[in-house]
């Protein structure tokens, strides 16, 4: 069964094997072997194909009142193919006609004849579930505050928006170190994001992604030279970030030593002694751009103090010796993924060495701050601040002679974000 259009205008219609119907003006589902003047001037509408179609079924459509470019006409594939794509075509040009041949399930519905026709493919976008979704204009935004799935059930394509989606993957910031001690801050959770892009940055597909969302590092009484607890890791796809790394653990006021320090996604800060550790490893593993910096470096000549673990957009301070100060946590990083500017993932601050030195500050992005030191090194003192949850901010050092714990590190957290219309 076919049938030639000869001239844009169809005028001329040889209609062997066609059986043309009356004028239709509302979405109806075409029988096989039947044509259609379609009337959109009213509304757009749909033309659903015949369902179990076989080979050599045709269904013919014209534009009756050349008004297909203000109101469309939509052709539904109703499960089968359309030029071998699974997507329903678009017909948006006046005065068009196509004519439609079933071939097999692989190409399904082939235009054997086509006029006045621009693109056929219907414009599609992504659409996908999961998590906390808002939108800002034209795109959606998917927000992750604990594991999940992010699920796609229709991807973009020329006609419609892009099938990339940009991301914000922020791991669980590191816990502070608990006293007795002068002890360091935890380092903000590995910051890495794609936004801003055009159009987004990671491919997606018409599948299932698990989410996880890390958690800070848990705080801990245990003092000494035990370090804190790290962060744990947030995954996206293929995008890992890094949990923060905790804070070095110190010895009993006025002892000196050096002690371990924390790498991770930013890392610990270092603890007292003369020569105190360095700070944390920050991008640990690396990857690029960076998702986070060093550690500050702890101790030096007494009196001392610790310092403050690193963020994503800082390297932690280090303490400042002779002056009984510990260093600030590094600042995070401002993003504005889901329409507004928030910082996130940044360091806690050291804890205290004693009165007038001060306790390291939180880094802007949830970093804790540092817990006050007390009027001695063997008096006094109080626990760190935690990060504030799904940032990734990093845990403050706890301070004095204790044992004060440290902060929690915060949890991270997962945006994705995508065009939908």
């Amino acid at each position: 069964m076919t049938t030639k259009l000869t001239k844009d205008n169809f005028s001329d219609i040889e209609t062997t094997g066609i059986s043309w119907q009356s004028v239709k003006t509302s979405s109806f589902t075409a029988v096989a072997g039947e044509g259609y003047f379609c009337n959109t001037t009213s509304s757009a509408f749909t033309v659903t194909l015949p369902s179990s179609p076989s080979a050599g079924d045709s269904v013919a459509i014209k534009d009756y009142a050349g008004t297909f470019a203000s109101n469309n006409l939509t052709i539904a594939r109703n499960g089968e193919n359309i030029q071998g794509v699974a997507n329903d075509s678009l017909i948006s040009t006046n005065r068009a006609s196509v004519t439609l041949v079933y071939i097999d399930s692989t190409k399904g519905w082939l235009y054997t004849d086509e006029h006045n026709v621009a693109d056929l493919q219907a414009a599609t976008f992504i659409s996908a579930t999961g998590g906390t979704v808002t939108t800002s204009g034209d795109y959606k935004i998917h927000s992750f505050t604990g594991d999940g799935c992010f699920v796609v059930s229709t991807i973009g394509n020329p006609a419609g928006g892009p099938s990339n989606v940009d991301y914000l993957v922020v791991a669980g910031g590191g816990a502070g170190a608990s006293s007795p001690g002068v002890v360091g801050g935890g380092g903000g959770g590995g910051h890495r994001t794609s936004y801003p892009s055009p159009a987004g940055t990671l491919p997606v597909s018409v599948t299932t992604y698990p989410i996880t969302v890390g958690g800070g590092g848990a705080s801990s009484a245990q003092g000494g030279n035990t370090g804190a607890n790290r962060g744990s890791n947030s995954v996206f796809s293929t995008i890992t970030s890094t949990g923060g790394g905790g804070g070095a653990g110190g010895a009993s006021p006025g002892c000196q030593g050096v002690f371990p320090t924390m790498p991770g996604g930013s890392g610990g800060g270092g603890s007292n002694g003369d020569p105190g550790p360095a700070g944390g490893s920050g991008n640990t593993p690396p990857v690029s751009p960076s998702q986070g910096n060093n550690g500050g470096n702890g101790g030096g000549p007494s009196p001392n103090g610790a310092g403050g673990g690193g963020g994503a957009g800082a390297t932690g301070t280090p303490s400042n010796p002779g002056s009984c100060g510990s260093g600030g946590g590094g600042n995070g990083l401002a993003n504005s993924i889901t329409g507004s500017s928030v910082t996130r993932a940044g360091g806690g601050g050291g804890g205290g060495f004693r009165s007038p030195g001060p306790n390291g500050s939180g880094g802007s992005g949830g970093g804790g701050a540092g817990g006050n030191p007390g009027p001695s090194p063997s008096s006094g003192g109080t626990a760190g601040v935690s990060g504030t949850a799904n940032t990734g901010g990093g845990g403050g050092g706890g301070s004095g002679s204790g044992p004060n714990a440290g902060g929690a590190g915060g949890k991270g957290i997962v945006i994705i974000r995508y065009k939908f219309q």
